[in-house]
């Protein structure tokens, strides 16, 4: 563990200040938005819906993670990781479980509305339930085996923030990885470009779709994509090879998937923007409440 005043490896003075404003930055947004985003939930009758309970999960993970990168931002200013090991492994439980339930609720997401939109059924309150619940202790199932020793919690290059640890090019890391990947990561993009490529076909047809059938899918392919290919590189070839600078950029990109999946799912949907548009203006409710 670096000591007090002294740099992480490989990095200067300026490069360890840039990357603790920017993950306190999108801490900062991402915290900000998908907590108003769950106010919004809890205050306005109209959103509780089981469609939108899919929506308030992914704002609740992403809430989540923007509180890990709020962690690391102090650090990175600090210039250590003041925790311990013991802080090192909760920090990374806490951010791997929230990192799958974004990812997971995403696809949920994905394939409630095409259940919404492209079948005779509404999604009812059971099956939104379940789902949720299943995302949640999914992600939690996955998050613990590093505890338990199948996979392992470090800190990443900079030294101030802790994820899993790619740097053992070892069975157990390697046999985690593609198993995790392919559950947490390759299904739920399937998942995902599947429902809305299937709701593009059919409500193409009739018009443009009511929701948006692209942003969802590169957001998860180009959020979580970077740490995949690291991560799959790390398992095959010498991870030392690639500088820590370059190491912490898929960090910094994926840090901020929770300001772009709240300006998605919440900002960009009419009856979310409508009811936190209620919560900031106090006279408008009341006037609603009037009528």
């Amino acid at each position: 563990m670096a000591e007090s005043g002294t740099l992480p490896t490989g990095f200067g003075e300026l490069e360890v200040l840039a990357v603790g404003t920017v993950l306190l930055v999108e801490a900062l947004s991402g915290l900000s938005l998908n907590s108003l985003t769950i106010l919004c939930f809890c205050k306005n009758p109209e959103l509780r819906t089981p469609s939108h309970l899919l929506v308030l999960s992914l704002a609740l993970s992403d809430s989540g993670i923007s509180l890990n990168a709020l962690m690391a931002a102090t650090s990175s200013l600090l210039r250590r990781w003041p925790y311990g090991s013991e802080g090192c492994q909760v920090h990374g439980f806490q951010g791997f479980a929230t990192v799958l339930a974004s990812i997971c609720s995403s696809a949920a997401i994905a394939w409630g509305r095409y259940h919404h939109y492209c079948t005779r059924s509404r999604l009812d309150w059971n099956t939104a339930v379940s789902l949720v619940f299943f995302v949640w202790l999914s992600s939690a199932f996955w998050a613990t085996l590093p505890l338990l020793g199948w996979g392992h919690y470090d800190r990443e290059p900079l030294g101030t923030c802790c994820t899993l640890d790619y740097s053992r090019r070892d069975r157990n890391f390697t046999s985690f990885l593609f198993t995790m990947a392919f559950f947490n990561f390759l299904l739920p993009l399937f998942i995902t470009v599947i429902s809305y490529r299937l709701m593009e076909q059919k409500l193409g047809k009739t018009g443009r779709p009511p929701v948006n059938t692209v942003l969802p899918a590169r957001t998860l392919l180009f959020g979580w994509g970077p740490y995949a290919l690291l991560y799959l590189y790390a398992a095959v070839a010498d991870v030392t090879s690639i500088s820590p600078k370059l190491q912490m950029v898929p960090a910094l990109i994926a840090k901020a998937v929770p300001t772009v999946n709240a300006i998605n799912y919440a900002l960009g949907s009419e009856m979310v923007h409508r009811g936190i548009w209620q919560c900031l203006s106090p006279q408008k409710r009341e006037r609603d409440r009037e009528q």
